[in-house]
């Protein structure tokens, strides 16, 4: 059973940064996750999502600074134990068989748990000698995610792993994952385009846009931190923090950082997650706070 409880956070980010030849994907990045949590990683396509998860997964080497994994910096050996890693294209010998690649997994990772990664497959009815070849896109999802939640991972890195999937499976599929960190503490970490599915499922909140960190921290935090406002006079939105104002005739809409009490000629409500993202996606270059602004 995994011990997230060593005080050491899962991720850890300080002046993060990665470049390519076309220029940096990631900059000046700082952020603390811990661990246990189940982080939505949310951004714009090209925004640094997926090169955030690959640093984590120690497929990639930063350019600059420093993502500690686990309490570990660098190219730790027993970190590969430690960490899963689902990538957005699923990469699976597509020659082996469904049982065949299980039993893969069961041969290269010492602590598998065949019962978790059976019911991944179970769920979607997979015929055990069917090739990988010939799966379909979602089948072949199943697979991915059945190899890297039976290796028993204290940490679990997923690239936009429910894209092709139906609802009926991304339903049955978080509820594997939501029972995976409640009854193994395991964190979670996932990057998504369907805003919906992240609502009632994460805790925890990193957007990239730009290459950059936008927001970070505990999400209820970071909702309680923000207030969308309608109606009164456009003009009289200080000392807010305006991420996003929005004019409709008279009427005013706005996301707003609470840095002091509301005025009474406001509607104020607290944003929902799908409110807040859109705001600040629509709004990219609004100076904006990390976690630890977020919760003061």
């Amino acid at each position: 059973m995994n011990n997230p409880t060593d005080g050491q956070p899962a991720l850890e980010a300080v002046g993060l940064g990665r470049r390519y030849r076309g220029g940096w994907a990631l900059r000046n990045c700082d952020f603390s996750l811990p661990a246990g949590r189940i982080c939505g990683v949310v951004g714009p396509n090209g925004a640094g999502k997926s090169t955030l998860l690959a640093l984590g997964a120690r497929l990639l080497a930063p350019t600059e600074g420093e993502l500690r994994v686990l309490g570990e910096a660098g190219n730790t050996p027993d970190l590969r134990r430690r960490v899963g890693f689902v990538a957005q294209d699923k990469p699976l010998y597509p020659r082996l068989t469904v049982a065949e690649t299980l039993r893969l997994g069961r041969e290269l990772n010492p602590d598998w748990d065949h019962r978790t990664a059976q019911r991944v497959l179970d769920q979607g009815q997979l015929d055990p000698k069917a090739r990988i070849g010939s799966l379909s896109g979602g089948q072949r999802t199943r697979v991915a995610l059945a190899l890297a939640l039976g290796k028993g991972p204290e940490l679990l890195l997923l690239d936009e792993p429910m894209a092709d999937l139906d609802p009926l499976a991304r339903h049955q599929l978080m509820g594997i994952l939501m029972a995976e960190a409640a009854e193994r503490g395991t964190t979670i970490v996932l990057s998504s385009h369907i805003l919906t599915e992240l609502e009632g499922v994460i805790d925890h909140l990193l957007l990239v846009q730009s290459g950059r960190i936008r927001l970070a921290g505990d999400l209820e935090q970071i909702l309680d931190a923000h207030r969308l406002l309608t109606g009164g006079d456009g003009s009289r939105l200080a000392p807010h923090t305006v991420v996003e104002r929005r004019s409709t005739g008279r009427t005013t809409t706005a996301l707003v950082r609470t840095d002091a009490p509301v005025d009474g000629s406001w509607e104020s409500s607290r944003p929902t997650l799908e409110d807040l993202l859109l705001s600040y996606l629509r709004s990219p270059q609004t100076d904006t706070a990390t976690d630890r602004e977020a919760a003061a």
